[in-house]
């Protein structure tokens, strides 16, 4: 949390406080500037996004891999080598749907614009076309030149600023803002259920291969066989406990309305307190649908929603 001296070290004046310090003196704690949120979305915002940097596409890319690796395992270990064609058919196609499910919200939770707020808008003639009331200020990051609302953080791998940004994700490449929540969400949910799963098989395909022989229960060796499967069990088990934490920890948030970052640096709330359903549907849209768990469907946040630059 900033101190009052730093809060006031990077604002733009309304007209007619421009440069007077006591301007800044005089201004009344609580008072907020309602803005639209279109004018702070970027003009961008519907095109692709994507965050060049080594260490989040090494992560994604290790993410993609080790899905496949699990895709190979399940289908080509413990699948198709099984006597039962039921029990291939159905653990098949429940696996690959939930892989290709996480798969796709790992893509759009990388290629989603997270809530980005318009980079170098805090010009002269922007701020002037505000037109703000005496004594009014908005802040501005030193970093992006930006006008930062409330609840907007700046992210120095990204570069801009963020609007209700949680965190930086290097497995997915992004931050983890308004606008791509969702998908993080059933991103990490996905992934938990793929790693359950898999799990679940490798323990029936163990004790298949401990009262059948070894030779017959897999199409590859059996020292190969054994290999494979604890590997799988290993990252399966992994993945499982902290995709699961990290469902747990974002799901917390949006019911509490209190981004990761909020919580760390214990920020005062200044947003209005809304039910934890209410909080949900803003994440995930409105109503309540399986549309909530599908990647392939954009949350509508409200377009007449506004945003409060904090003065």
């Amino acid at each position: 949390m900033k101190s009052p001296v730093h809060r006031y070290r990077d604002v733009e004046h309304g007209r007619g406080h421009s440069g007077d310090k006591a301007g800044v003196n005089c201004l009344q704690a609580g008072q907020q500037i309602p803005i639209s949120k279109d004018v702070i979305t970027s003009s961008s915002a519907s095109a692709m996004w994507f965050i060049w940097d080594a260490c989040g596409i090494v992560c994604g890319v290790i993410t993609w891999l080790l899905v496949l690796y699990a895709e190979f395992v399940v289908l080509f270990v413990m699948l198709l080598p099984s006597k039962s064609l039921t029990y291939c058919i159905m653990n098949g196609t429940l696996f690959n749907t939930l892989a290709f499910l996480a798969l796709s919200s790992h893509l759009r939770a990388m290629c989603t614009d997270p809530g980005a707020v318009p980079k170098g808008n805090a010009t002269k003639e922007y701020i002037e076309s505000l037109q703000l009331k005496p004594g009014q200020v908005v802040y501005k990051c030193p970093k992006c030149s930006s006008i930062k609302p409330d609840r907007a953080h700046h992210c120095s791998v990204c570069k801009r600023c963020i609007r209700k940004m949680d965190h930086h994700c290097p497995w997915v490449n992004n931050c983890v803002g308004e606008s791509n929540q969702k998908y993080f969400v059933l991103f990490t949910m996905y992934i938990a259920l793929i790693s359950l799963h898999a799990l679940v098989m490798v323990v029936f395909h163990f004790l298949y291969c401990f009262e059948d022989d070894w030779t017959k229960c897999s199409s590859f060796s059996p020292p190969a066989t054994v290999i494979l499967l604890i590997v799988l069990c290993f990252e399966g088990l992994l993945f499982l406990i902290f995709t699961s934490v990290m469902f747990g920890t974002q799901v917390h948030s949006i019911c509490t309305d209190e981004t990761g970052i909020e919580q760390l640096k214990k920020e005062e709330r200044r947003w209005a307190k809304k039910t934890k359903w209410m909080n949900m549907r803003a994440v995930f849209g409105h109503p309540f649908s399986l549309l909530w768990f599908s990647p392939f469907s954009t949350p509508d946040h409200g377009k007449a929603e506004t945003y409060q630059y904090v003065v």
